[in-house]
């Protein structure tokens, strides 16, 4: 008899190991931030197979759903780092920097580029003498190539709130075409949600000792160049595809092909001149293109509204050094940008300019939350935050059909929390990935200096 209550225990054990997760989830009874439509203030969203199979209230609840009872607790959209190396390994170089404009050639979020992709083609095993030998396009890299779902980058992500990111390679002045990738997955190719998301452009060179190009000059006439090629390139083969017989065939270039299969074109700008700049030089490059970056926008609001190119905007927001001469003079510029680079995202809004966040290497959730909260008290809604790191990031890389609005039949990627989302205090308590449900780890204690 006594061996009975055990081996019952064991057998029930033993049975929900072979059942596995829950076949579908009903979140029931909590505020169901949609970002598309109305907040429910009771709402519940029935998750099955990944996906969002409905959302509204007083809705029925089939009898195979695991019920999460939501009162007290609010539903978000999944976040969405816009630009990220999320997914890949920090072993190809990625490591987060401080910002990028045209004066300050380093890239936000991502590692300063190196002089040369890996693997090194063959063209770059010497130093560029000019634009023709593209050392450093590394266009033809793909993101959804590179990702790993062992990154230990993606579980304190997923704790902040994030189940989604637009991840991108970290190397080369074309360092390669992004891909929107879940947060989660026991494989790889699972991850990928749609690639390519965009071709990464940095500002980036190898220095005056490293060949061409080695000035931002230099740079800049690197692309111009690397376009007008694939520009002809793109003729060439489609000449030869109609008169194949008597005419020699284009050899094939990887470099200048991923130049052309780019939906978009990030390019960084974060002064208020260099928006305007790189506006005028994606036209000529005949792109369509994204800006990133952004701190001083409030400054070129008005510009980017009339250009209609939207924006990532680094939530690193600049500050003094913490290692700075105590008795070094700042200019007044330097000071002024500090103070209102945060108001940057308000004055968007204003303008009806579409932007989207982006972490820069901020990991953990308290950071991140006061980094959103500056902008908030810099005039910001609540409700434009969390758009901007939803539905407007969806939307600036063409996937809003899938992500960014709880929707039916949309990807269940959802945050669940006890609060306002973008309060310090406030905790996730859930996070879904795709339809798979994660327990975040409550973040170590903030240590006080004394």
């Amino acid at each position: 008899m006594r061996r009975t209550i055990p081996i019952l225990l064991f057998c029930a054990w033993a049975g929900v190991l072979e059942a596995g997760p829950p076949s579908a989830y009903a979140i029931r009874g909590a505020r169901v931030v949609t970002v598309s439509g109305p907040v429910l203030e009771r709402g519940t969203i029935l998750i099955r197979d990944g996906l969002i199979r409905d959302v509204g209230a007083n809705m029925a609840i089939p009898a195979d759903a695991w019920v999460i009872e939501g009162q007290g607790l609010t539903v978000y959209p999944g976040l969405i780092d816009a630009l990220s190396t999320l997914g890949i390994p920090e072993s190809t170089g990625a490591a987060p920097s401080t910002s990028r404009s045209m004066a300050v050639r380093t890239t936000p979020g991502l590692p300063s580029p190196a002089p040369t992709p890996e693997p090194v083609p063959e063209e770059a095993a010497a130093p560029a003498r000019g634009p023709e030998e593209r050392a450093l396009n590394a266009s033809w890299v793909l993101a959804a190539d590179l990702i790993s779902p062992a990154d230990r980058r993606l579980e304190p992500a997923r704790n902040a709130g994030f189940t989604t990111a637009v991840t991108f390679p970290p190397r080369g002045i074309f360092a390669g075409r992004g891909a929107v990738i879940a947060l989660a997955g026991e494989k790889a190719g699972q991850m990928v949600i749609s690639s390519p998301a965009g071709l990464y452009v940095t500002f980036s060179s190898g220095g005056f000792t490293g060949g061409f190009p080695g000035s931002l000059m230099g740079v800049l006439a690197y692309i111009r160049q690397s376009f007008l090629d694939a520009r002809h390139y793109r003729l060439s083969r489609e000449f030869h595809a109609r008169h194949p017989a008597g005419n020699k065939r284009p050899a094939y270039d990887r470099g200048l092909e991923g130049l052309l299969d780019a939906p978009r074109v990030l390019l960084p700008a974060s002064r208020a001149v260099e928006v305007d700049r790189v506006l005028r030089f994606a036209a000529e490059l005949k792109v369509t293109p994204v800006l990133y970056g952004g701190h001083e926008a409030y400054r070129a609001a008005g510009l980017l509204s009339k250009s209609g190119t939207p924006l990532l905007v680094s939530l690193k927001w600049p500050e003094g050094s913490r290692d700075a001469d105590p008795d070094l003079v700042e200019s007044y510029r330097t000071l002024e940008l500090r103070e209102r680079a945060p108001s940057t995202p308000a004055a968007l809004v204003k303008e009806r300019v579409r932007f989207a966040f982006y972490c820069d290497g901020i990991s953990s959730r308290r950071d991140f939350v006061r980094a959103v909260r500056r902008a908030i008290d810099a005039g910001l809604s609540q409700a434009d935050a969390v758009r901007a790191f939803t539905l407007s990031a969806a939307e600036i890389y063409g996937v809003a059909d899938r992500l960014g609005s709880i929707e039916k039949d949309k990807i269940a990627n959802l945050v669940v929390t006890d609060g306002e989302l973008f309060q310090e205090k406030t905790k996730v308590k859930h996070v879904f990935v795709d339809g798979a449900k994660y327990e975040p780890l409550p973040e170590p204690a903030e240590e006080v200096i004394k």
